[in-house]
C-alpha cells in the first residue's frame, strides 16, 4: 500500500470526516461515499461537510465524492466503514456481497451490528464472506473533534494479518497522529463496545450528580468488567490496560466531546430515552451496543453489573437514581 492505494471512506459523519483529513496527509486521493447528496453538493461547492467538522477544509480535486455505494466500493481496493453501527445491516442488506468479498475491508465503527448481536468484523466476515485477516479496526482513544483541531492523538489498527495492520498504520500517521497495530481483532472490537456503554454510565452518574471520586470507582470497575468479558470471548493474551482498551474507555468516558457520556447525562437529568437521542440528532452508539451485549452474555454468564444497569434504565425504564444507588452497592 502506498499514496496510490485506492481507499474508500463509508459513511458522512464526524469520525469519516476526520479520517478523510488524516487519510490526506498521505494518499493523493480518496473515494468517498455519502448517503446525502445535498452534502455532496456542499462539499464541492464550498469544501467541508456542512454538518460535521465543519472547520475541516479540503482540497475538493483530492476527492472523489459519491452518493454510490457500489461505484465507490468497486473503485477501491480498501474500504473503510464508518457508519453508525445501527444503519450497517439496512445500508448492505441489498448489496451485491461479491463486489466487496475480495477487499480489505477496515471497521471504524465502534458499536454493534444490532440485527445480528455482531461486532463489526463478524458481520463482515459472515455477510461479505471476507476473511477475517483481510479484516481490520480502528481504535482510539481518539475524538474526531480533537482531529479536526490537529491535537496530538492515537490509533490501534487490529488485524490478524500483521502487513496490512503496518500498512494501514503508515497511511494513518501524520504530524499529529501516532498509530500503534495489534492481532487482537475481536478483543479491541469489543472493548470498543463496551467503552460506550460504559460511558452512558458514566454521564448517566454525572447527570445525577454524582463526582470524581465515585466515577473513579466505576470506570476501574469497568475495566475489570471488560476484561472479564472480552477474554471470556476471545480468550488470548492481551493488556487491557494499554490504550486501545483503557485509554479508549477513558476519553469516551470523560470528554465532553464523547456523545455516549453526553446522552448518558441528559438520562440522567431526567430526559427520556427518544427525547434524548432527538435533542442530540446523533447516535449514541452504547445504546445499541448494552442491548446486544446483554444478549450475548446471556452465553457466557460473565458478571457485568454496569452494563446491566445502564440496560435496566434504557430498556426496562429502572428511574436512574435506584439503579445506580443498587449499582453503588456493588461497585468495589
Amino acid at each position: 500500500m502506498g499514496e496510490e492505494t485506492k481507499i474508500a471512506i463509508i459513511g458522512g459523519g464526524s469520525w469519516a470526516t476526520a479520517l478523510a483529513k488524516i487519510l490526506l496527509n498521505n494518499v493523493s486521493s480518496i473515494n468517498w461515499w455519502m448517503r446525502d447528496e445535498d452534502s455532496i453538493k456542499h462539499m464541492k461547492l464550498y469544501k467541508h461537510n456542512p454538518k460535521y467538522l465543519q472547520s475541516v477544509g479540503f482540497d475538493t480535486a483530492k476527492l472523489n465524492l459519491s452518493s454510490d455505494l457500489k461505484h465507490t466500493i468497486v473503485n477501491s481496493d480498501v474500504i473503510i466503514l464508518a457508519t453508525p453501527s445501527a444503519f450497517m445491516h439496512n445500508l448492505f442488506v441489498d448489496f451485491d456481497k461479491e463486489l466487496i468479498k475480495d477487499k480489505i475491508v477496515i471497521s471504524a465503527v465502534k458499536g454493534i451490528i444490532p440485527e445480528y448481536n455482531a461486532i463489526p468484523a463478524r458481520y463482515i466476515h459472515k455477510t461479505f464472506g471476507t476473511p477475517y485477516e483481510k479484516i481490520g479496526m480502528i481504535c482510539g482513544p481518539c475524538h474526531a473533534e480533537e482531529v479536526a483541531l490537529e491535537r496530538l492523538s492515537y490509533l490501534t489498527i487490529a488485524c490478524q494479518d500483521e502487513d496490512i495492520a503496518e500498512n494501514i498504520a503508515e497511511l494513518l500517521a501524520c504530524r499529529y497522529i501516532k498509530t500503534t497495530v495489534s492481532d487482537d481483532l475481536f478483543g479491541t472490537e469489543l472493548s470498543a463496545v463496551l467503552k460506550n456503554v460504559y460511558s452512558i454510565a458514566s454521564g448517566i452518574c454525572a447527570g445525577l450528580g454524582y463526582g470524581d471520586n465515585f466515577q473513579a470507582v466505576l470506570i476501574s470497575n469497568a475495566v475489570q468488567e471488560t476484561e472479564n468479558f472480552i477474554d471470556e470471548v476471545s480468550p488470548i493474551h492481551r493488556d487491557v490496560k494499554s490504550s486501545a482498551y483503557m485509554g479508549d474507555l477513558l476519553v469516551t468516558a470523560y470528554s465532553r466531546f464523547s456523545r455516549n457520556r453526553t446522552f448518558g447525562y441528559m438520562i440522567g437529568k431526567g430526559y427520556s430515552v427518544k427525547t434524548a437521542q432527538l435533542e442530540m440528532d446523533m447516535i449514541a452508539e452504547g445504546y445499541y451496543a448494552v442491548k446486544s451485549v446483554v444478549e450475548i452474555n446471556k452465553k457466557f454468564q460473565v458478571e457485568m453489573p454496569i452494563v446491566q444497569a445502564v440496560y435496566n434504565i434504557l430498556y426496562e425504564k429502572i428511574t436512574p437514581v435506584i439503579e445506580m444507588r443498587i449499582l453503588s452497592d456493588r461497585l468495589t
